[in-house]
């Protein structure tokens, strides 16, 4: 073809694929060791003993605001036994007894702040 343009149309050479993402792993989780049938369950949390003076007054052992107090005046306790629930962090505290007695008195009361330190209540032998 004579005096006629040609135009030529190159062809774009095709765009590279987008990158695929790597396909998700998965990673199985480690699976805890069964307990053997009959074994003993996990022990719980260790609850706070209360600190107990030589003269028997159980004291806070942090700061925090007394839920529930589980014994009265004149009630006989045992070392261990729970008197006090003191919530701290949003956690329940039970504030135990540190050696047998007899509560003599309660110092504190339901829904009252307490520092560490402050007395709660004293035991008597």
């Amino acid at each position: 073809i004579r005096g006629e343009a040609r135009s030529v149309i190159a062809a774009a050479a095709p765009a590279p694929a987008p990158a695929r993402a790597p396909a998700a792993v998965e990673v199985p989780k480690p699976e805890r060791p069964k307990a053997p049938v009959g074994a003993p369950a996990a022990p719980k949390a260790p609850v706070q003993a209360g600190a107990t003076t030589g003269d028997g007054v159980v004291t806070a052992p942090m700061p925090g605001t007394i839920s529930d107090i589980l014994v009265k005046e004149g009630d006989r306790v045992a070392r261990g036994q729970v008197l006090v629930m003191l919530e701290a962090m949003k956690m329940q505290n039970e504030i135990m007894a540190g050696r047998d007695g007899v509560v003599e008195s309660i110092h504190t009361s339901k829904g009252a702040s307490v520092n560490t330190g402050d007395p709660l209540l004293t035991l008597r032998a």
